[in-house]
C-alpha cells in the first residue's frame, strides 16, 4: 500500500512511496501531525541517484519490522535536497557539527517544532562493530523521548542557539587591511595549499576519496590569468589544473564510452569510480576545460569538454529542452535483466537487485565477443583483464569481481607503436571499439535517470555551452585526445548556443513567474511548489550573463537584470556588517518568512557547487561593469567583505569567493562590438576575445538602433559606438578610458595586450 509520498512529483520521494514506513512529504500537514501527536519527527534527506540512499532504503525503510518501529514512535518526513536545498543546509550543517562529517542519506531527529536533538548520516541494519544499527538507535530516541523529553527539547534549542551563534552572530574581526592587501594574501596562501595538496603521481589534491571540485580549478586558472600564463607561477596553476584534468579524462571516473564524468573516485587514482552522474558535475568540468584549452592551446582539453557536451545533449537533455538533474549509479546488470526477461533498454528501477556500475563495467569474453580482432588492442589500452582489473581493495563489496573498469593505461601513440600502428591506424581502431561497445551498451538496462530539470543547474550547464560555443568555434581540424582519439568530422559548435538559449526559454516558459519576477525550483511532469533559492537565482543569473556574452540578444541581459533585483529583494542580508552583531551582506539561501525554516543559514563553501553569494558577488560585478551602475559593484564589495573570516582565514574553503576577490580589484574592462553578429567580420573580432584566458572582460554588442537605446539609457557612453566604414568595430576599455576603435583581428589583439 502506497504512502502519502506516492502523489509527490519528485523521483526520490516517488522511490519511497512503496515503503512501509508511513512517510509524509515536509510541509505543514507533517508537522502538525507531530505536534499534534508529540512525537518526535525522523528526517530523511536525500536524493534519486545517491547510492547509500538506495543502501540504506532497501536495508531499513523497505523492512516491516523497522517501519513498524519508526510508524509507531515518529513522524517520519522525507525530503529531496534538490528540491529543498535550504531544509538539506540546516540539518546537514547540524550533523556536520555534531559528527565531524556529513553526507547522505541524512538523518536527523528533530522535536515537533523541528530543531535538531540526534543525527547521523547512514545507519546498518543491525548493531554491528561496535556501533548501534538503526532499530536500536530508533528503540534508544523512542525512549529518551518518552522518559526524558525535556532534556531533548533542551538539547534542540542549544543546537539551534550554538548554530545560531556560530553562523550568524559574528561579526568579521576588524581588520587594518584594505581588500588588496587581504585578497593578495589569500590568493597566495590559496595557492600554496593546492601546491603542497598536488598529487604529482596522479593529478589532484590530497588523497582518496577524489572529487573533481570544479572551483579549485577555477581558482588556478584565475593565477595563471592574473599572473600570466607565461609567469613562472602562471604556468604552475595551469601545470596542476591541466595535469588533473588529464588523469581524469584517463581515468575511470570518465565514462570513455559514453562521455561525461562520475561523481568522484573512490580511490586516490581517479580509477574506481562512484557511478552516478550529476549535471552539476558536467558543466563545471566543461568549464575548467575550456579554460584549460584558452590558457594551453592544447587541443585535447577541446576534445574533452566537446565529450561532455555530447554526453549531456545526448542523454541529459529534454526533448523540450531543459537539462535533467543526474543518472544514478546503480543498475541491473545485464545477465540478471537478460534471465529475468527485463528489455535491455529498462530504466533500471524494476524489482531485479540493482548493482553499482552494472551499465559501465565489462567482463573480458563480453569484450572479446563484441570486438573480435581488436580486443587485444582494447585491452592493452584499457588495461583490460581476464579476471577483472578490480583489486579486492578497492571493491569491499564485491560488486566488480571478474570486471573491469574502462581506464586509459598508456597514452594512444605509446599502444599505437606497441601493436605496430600508426597514429591515425590506432586512431581510427579505437573510435570503431568505443562505437561498437557503445552500441552494446545501449541494450543494457539503464541507470535511472532524474528527470527533474532543475534551474540552478541548468544556470550551470547553460554557462557551460556559451563558453563552449565561444571557445570550440576556434578549434579546427584533428582533436588528438588522450582517451579518445582524434575525430575531424565533429559537428559545428553552433549546437552548443542552440541548446543554451532552448534551456533558457524552458525556463522563462516553465519555472518563471514573470508578473512576479520570481523564479521557481524545478519542474517533472509540471512545476514544483517550491520558488527558487539563492543558488538557482545565482548560478542562472551568471548563465544568462554568459549566454548574452555568446549570443548578443539583449533580452537575456534584460533578464539577467531583473532577476538580479529580484534575488536582492528576497536574499540579501541586510544586517550592517560592522558594528552591530551579525555578519551582514550576502546572501541568505532561502527566503525570508519560510516557518518551516529554524534559521536562515548562508552557504560559506565553495563545494561540488560554488556557494551562492560567490557567483553573486562576480554577478554583481559584472552587471555593474555591463549597466554602468556603481549601487550594483557596492554591493558586490558588501558581499565579499561579509565572508571575509572565511575566505581570508580559510582560503581554499572558497576559491570561488577568491575569484570575486580578483574581479572586485581589477580595473573595470569592457569590450564593445558594434555590427551584425551574423557577419563573419563580426564573428572574427568576437573570437579573438576568447583565444587565451586572460583577464576579465564584460562583452557588449551594440546590434541595433535599440541595443543603442537600452544600453545608452545605462551607460550614455556607449551612445557614440557604431561601426566605422560599414564594418563591425571594437572598443576596448579599461578603467573609464576606451583605446581608439579598431577593425582588425590582428589590431583587436593588439589592444587587449595593451
Amino acid at each position: 500500500m502506497s504512502n502519502a509520498l506516492a502523489h509527490e512529483k519528485s523521483p526520490y520521494l516517488l522511490q519511497h512511496a512503496e515503503n512501509p514506513v508511513h512517510w509524509l512529504p515536509w510541509g505543514a500537514a507533517a508537522f502538525a501531525q507531530a505536534r499534534a501527536e508529540q512525537k518526535p519527527i525522523f528526517l530523511s534527506i536525500g536524493y534519486s541517484t545517491c547510492h547509500w540512499c538506495h543502501v540504506m532504503a532497501h536495508e531499513s525503510f523497505e523492512n516491516a519490522e523497522t517501519a513498524a518501529i519508526l510508524n509507531e514512535h515518529f513522524v517520519s518526513i522525507k525530503v529531496d535536497r534538490e528540491e529543498r536545498p535550504d531544509v538539506d543546509k540546516v540539518y546537514m550543517t547540524y550533523v556536520q557539527a555534531m559528527t565531524g562529517h556529513g553526507g547522505w542519506p541524512l538523518s536527523a531527529w528533530l522535536t515537533p517544532e523541528l530543531k535538531p536533538f540526534y543525527g547521523g548520516t547512514y545507519f546498518p541494519p543491525e548493531d554491528r562493530h561496535g556501533r548501534a544499527g538503526f532499530p536500536s538507535i530508533l528503540r534508544t530516541i523512542a525512549r529518551g523521548w518518552r522518559e526524558e523529553r525535556a532534556k531533548l527539547v533542551a538539547e534542540g534549542d542549544r543546537a539551534i542557539a550554538v548554530l545560531r551563534e556560530h553562523y550568524l552572530d559574528k561579526t568579521p574581526e576588524p581588520s587594518a587591511d584594505d581588500l588588496t592587501i587581504a585578497g593578495g594574501t589569500a590568493f597566495e596562501k590559496c595557492f600554496q595549499y593546492y601546491f603542497e595538496a598536488f598529487d604529482p603521481a596522479h593529478g589532484g589534491f590530497g588523497s582518496a576519496p577524489k572529487f573533481p571540485r570544479a572551483s579549485n580549478l577555477d581558482f588556478l586558472f584565475r593565477c595563471a590569468a592574473i599572473q600570466g600564463v607565461a609567469s613562472e607561477s602562471g604556468a604552475e596553476a595551469v601545470k596542476l589544473a591541466g595535469a588533473t584534468l588529464r588523469a581524469m579524462a584517463a581515468g575511470g571516473i570518465h565514462d570513455h564510452i559514453g562521455g561525461g564524468y562520475h561523481r568522484y573516485s573512490v580511490d586516490e587514482a581517479w580509477f574506481v569510480p562512484h557511478f552516478e552522474k550529476m549535471l552539476y558535475d558536467q558543466a563545471q568540468i566543461a568549464i575548467n576545460c575550456l579554460e584549460a584549452r584558452q590558457a594551453t592551446g592544447d587541443e585535447r582539453y577541446a576534445w574533452m569538454a566537446r565529450d561532455i557536451f555530447d554526453y549531456v545533449r545526448r542523454d541529459l537533455t529534454s526533448p523540450a529542452g531543459g537539462f535533467y538533474t543526474a543518472e544514478d549509479a546503480d543498475s541491473v546488470p545485464p545477465e540478471t535483466a537478460r534471465g529475468s526477461g527485463e528489455k535491455g533498454e529498462g530504466s533500471g528501477d524494476g524489482h531485479a537487485e540493482q548493482v553499482e556500475g552494472a551499465f559501465y563495467v565489462w567482463g573480458a569474453a563480453e569484450l572479446r565477443a563484441v570486438l573480435g580482432e581488436g580486443a587485444a588492442f582494447f585491452e592493452a589500452h584499457f588495461g583490460v583483464l581476464e579476471a577483472g582489473n578490480v583489486e579486492a581493495a578497492r571493491d569491499p563489496h564485491g560488486e566488480f569481481t571478474g570486471m573491469n573498469i574502462l581506464a586509459q593505461r598508456r597514452l594512444l601513440g605509446e599502444t599505437a607503436a606497441r601493436f605496430g600502428l600508426t597514429p591515425e591506424q590506432a586512431s581510427d581502431r579505437l573510435l570503431a571499439a568505443l562505437a561498437m561497445l557503445r552500441e552494446v551498451r545501449a541494450r543494457r538496462p539503464r541507470p535511472l535517470l532524474d528527470d527533474k530539470i532543475v534551474t540552478a543547474n541548468n544556470g550551470l550547464m547553460i554557462s557551460a555551452l556559451a563558453k563552449g560555443h565561444q571557445v570550440l568555434r576556434l578549434s579546427e581540424g584533428r582533436d588528438g585526445s588522450p582517451g579518445r582519439p582524434s575525430d575531424s568530422a565533429r559537428p559545428a559548435v553552433a549546437p552548443y548556443l542552440q541548446a543554451a538559449v532552448r534551456a533558457s526559454e524552458f525556463v522563462r516558459r516553465e519555472l518563471y513567474d514573470e508578473a512576479r519576477g520570481v523564479l521557481f525550483r524545478s519542474w517533472r511532469e509540471g512545476r514544483g511548489a517550491a520558488e527558487g533559492f539563492a543558488e538557482d537565482y545565482a548560478y542562472f543569473i551568471q548563465g544568462l550573463l554568459d549566454l548574452y556574452e555568446a549570443s548578443f540578444e539583449l533580452r537575456w541581459l534584460q533578464w539577467a537584470e531583473r532577476l538580479q533585483a529580484t534575488m536582492d529583494a528576497r536574499f540579501w542580508d541586510e544586517a550592517p556588517l560592522r558594528p552591530a552583531p551579525g555578519s551582514g551582506g550576502g546572501y541568505f539561501n532561502s527566503p525570508e518568512g519560510d516557518a518551516s525554516i529554524v534559521l536562515r543559514l548562508k552557504e560559506d563553501y565553495d563545494g561540488a557547487e560554488p556557494a551562492p553569494s560567490s557567483v553573486a558577488a562576480m554577478n554583481l560585478l559584472r552587471l555593474s561593469a555591463m549597466l554602468n551602475d556603481e549601487a550594483l559593484g557596492r554591493r558586490a564589495l558588501r558581499t565579499i567583505e561579509a565572508f571575509r573570516p572565511q575566505w581570508s582565514g580559510t582560503p581554499h574553503a572558497m576559491p570561488a569567493m577568491l575569484c570575486a576577490v580578483a574581479l572586485a580589484l581589477e580595473p573595470p574592462r569592457q569590450v564593445v562590438l558594434a555590427g551584425e553578429p551574423d557577419r563573419e567580420d563580426f564573428r572574427a573580432l568576437g573570437a579573438v576575445l576568447h583565444e587565451r584566458l586572460g583577464p576579465r572582460r564584460v562583452v557588449l554588442a551594440v546590434r541595433s538602433e535599440q541595443d543603442r537605446a537600452w544600453l545608452a539609457g545605462r551607460a550614455p557612453w556607449l551612445a557614440e559606438m557604431k561601426p566605422l566604414g560599414g564594418r563591425a568595430t571594437a572598443y576596448v576599455c579599461e578603467h573609464f578610458t576606451c583605446q581608439a576603435p579598431v577593425t582588425e583581428p590582428e589590431e583587436l589583439r593588439r589592444a587587449l595586450r595593451a
